[in-house]
């Protein structure tokens, strides 16, 4: 059937019946039978036609959301071993998540400038300025960073760095936490908290850079800086969507609004928790270890490629 472009509602109506048949397909029993398999293969390969059609009429990001998330499934259904569940969370992180980051790429970005663009203004600002880092943070908590980086990571025990791993790993995920949650503040929250931090972040780093420790500092982050920083950016990247649900609810109530929000939200969320747990473990078992630091770098310029292919190509297949 041809639908006319600026007619959506007819668009969905013509075909709502066929996508209620292969939900029902999908999240039910498994097809008994070749017809039933043959149905559902031709049921997917149509919807996977609606899916192109749907973008170009510009349908809500509610529904195509949905149908996203039913050709995933068919798939799976057809080529894999049952539905979204029974695919089991390595599936999960693997194809949902990079999905979620690319449809919700807007977000992301809007995250990634408020981290980001602080950060490398403050690094800039702190080794020009040794009176901008104290403007910004205590001098008792400048001395405290010092202490910590004044010997390479490398050279301290292990009571130390197991201390120092759980210090950080809190760290980290009230960062995240704090970016994620404070999004029910309409935003402004997951705003403050971005920024904030990305100045915090930035200026550690150009003070350190200052006062001649900031090869420690950056032998020892940049292992697991791109699971951990770009988790932070997830986390804040939920928040803002987060916050965008309660300001603009499509003619929804706040509440149905954040009930059409939160499958997107907690991918994110859960993507966020993935890298920030990813980073925690490289944090232990890498980042203070003795290997040279030419080592260190080119392991970090890894993960930072496994990262952007994960969320470019990831759930593609």
């Amino acid at each position: 059937m041809t639908v006319r472009r600026d007619d959506p509602a007819a668009f969905v109506a013509a075909r709502r019946a066929r996508w209620e048949r292969l939900a029902a397909t999908v999240d039910g029993a498994p097809p008994d039978g070749a017809a039933a398999w043959a149905g559902l293969a031709a049921d997917w390969r149509a919807l996977c036609t609606d899916l192109a059609e749907a973008r170009e009429l510009d349908l809500p990001d509610d529904v195509r959301r949905w149908l996203d998330g039913l050709a995933a499934r068919a798939h799976d259904r057809l080529y894999g071993h049952g539905g979204t569940v029974q695919r089991g969370m390595f599936a999960w992180v693997r194809d949902d998540v990079p999905r979620e980051v690319r449809a919700s790429g807007a977000y992301v970005l809007a995250s990634a400038v408020l981290l980001y663009g602080p950060m490398i203004a403050s690094i800039v600002a702190a080794s020009a300025s040794p009176g901008f880092a104290e403007a910004l943070m205590a001098p008792e908590m400048l001395a405290r960073v010092e202490a910590m980086y004044e010997v390479p990571i490398s050279e301290r025990s292990a009571a130390e760095n197991a201390q120092m791993l759980g210090f950080y790993v809190m760290n980290n995920v009230g960062i995240a936490f704090r970016c994620f949650a404070t999004g029910v503040l309409a935003g402004l929250g997951t705003v403050f908290f971005l920024v904030y931090n990305g100045a915090v972040i930035g200026t550690v780093f150009g003070h350190l850079g200052r006062v001649g420790l900031g090869d420690n500092l950056l032998l020892f982050v940049v292992g697991h800086g791109a699971w951990e920083l770009n988790g932070i950016v997830l986390a804040g990247a939920a928040g803002l969507r987060l916050g965008d649900a309660i300001v603009r609810t499509g003619g929804r109530t706040v509440a149905g609004s954040l009930r059409a929000a939160m499958p997107a939200t907690a991918r994110l969320v859960g993507g966020a928790a993935v890298m920030i747990g990813v980073a925690a473990v490289i944090e232990g078992l890498w980042s203070a270890s003795p290997v040279p630091g030419w080592g260190k770098i080119a392991f970090g310029a890894v993960q930072a490629v496994v990262v952007v292919v994960w969320w470019a190509r990831g759930g593609r297949g």
